[in-house]
């Protein structure tokens, strides 16, 4: 017998259909499009007005239980990795299942900010590794509008909200993902947080007037941190794997800034044609931003080629999945 990976099988994303321009943002607070997009390379995000992730998870699972032809009954797990979650408890992913019919699929919340869908990818493949599992969803999404300070222009001009989701199936033909590396430092939590909710500050009149609920973001240490580790995850993963620049199909970064992209390539060596952009549309939809690429994306894969996703993110938590795409759209 073969050995068994786990290959993405289909993908789909959903995006709410409100757009927030550069010129919508100046009007709300101290900034200009040439000032955001000469930082970050945004032009405009998505903001979802009414309903929740679980909302957006389930415009993207339908989606791809339709495209990949999946009973809802027959999915045996759904990962969401998510930091805004419907609730604290119970899960998003608890809440998508009923209003997807996965009435079979267990499943998990997971938290690792930006770097949640390759947290996500990674262990949901070990499920289908084993061979116990034969159909494994997961779910990048974020509802960042709700957690954003519309007052601060350090992070409202950043975020967006979106949601991606994959099949995971086994497969002996050596598609699927080959391998990964994570890595997490929680010495980087002050630089990257929303400090109240929690069991450390719990919600009250105090941390709601101090704006608490919030991101908070110290970007000058964010960005020396996540340019310099998501370049050396990614270079890191294709020297594990014997990968050369052009054995390399396809980057796919997580979509936080277009200077942050440009350095991990510049890194791994590969050229802007094969790095998968679109931040200009969406911004960063936190752990949204990789399988919105992947769907974006999509008709420009080939059976066969060799992707490196590579994310940083609040924690600080970072890492790199290699795998082989396993399907001709």
């Amino acid at each position: 017998m073969n050995k068994i990976s786990a290959a993405i099988t289909g993908v789909q994303g959903y995006l709410p259909e409100h757009i927030l321009s550069n010129e919508d943002l100046s009007k709300i607070v101290d900034t200009n499009d040439e000032w955001i997009t000469s930082r970050t390379g945004i032009k405009e995000r998505r903001i979802m007005k009414d309903g929740a992730s679980s909302d957006m998870c389930v415009e993207a699972v339908n989606g791809l239980l339709k495209k990949t032809n999946t009973s809802p009954e027959d999915v045996d797990l759904v990962i969401v990795a998510t930091v805004t979650p419907d609730h604290p408890f119970p899960s998003t992913s608890n809440i998508l299942c009923d209003k997807t019919g996965m009435k079979n699929a267990w499943g998990y919340d997971l938290i690792a900010a930006c770097s949640g869908f390759i947290y996500a990818l990674s262990t949901g493949a070990q499920f289908v590794e084993t061979g116990r599992y034969k159909k494994v969803v997961v779910v990048g999404v974020d509802k960042m509008s709700s957690i954003i300070d519309y007052q601060d222009r350090t992070t409202c001009v950043i975020f967006g909200d979106g949601a991606g989701a994959v099949m995971l199936e086994p497969n002996e033909e050596g598609y699927g993902v080959q391998d990964f590396i994570l890595k997490a430092d929680g010495k980087g939590r002050e630089y990257l947080l929303q400090p109240a909710g929690g069991s450390l500050h719990p919600a009250s009149i105090e941390t709601v007037e101090n704006r608490e609920h919030f991101v908070k973001q110290e970007g000058k240490q964010v960005f020396k941190f996540a340019v310099t580790n998501m370049a050396e995850v990614s270079a890191e993963i294709m020297e594990k794997n014997n990968l050369e620049s052009d054995d390399v199909d396809w980057l796919v970064p997580h979509q936080a800034n277009l200077r942050i992209i440009d350095a991990t390539a510049k890194r791994m060596g590969l050229p802007k044609e094969k790095v998968m952009i679109n931040i200009q549309k969406y911004g960063n939809t936190t752990a949204g931003t990789l399988p919105l690429c992947l769907w974006d994306y999509e008709k420009q894969l080939k059976k066969g080629d060799n992707l490196i996703l590579s994310a940083f993110g609040g924690g600080f938590t970072w890492g790199a999945v290699y795998l082989k795409w396993a399907y001709n759209s």
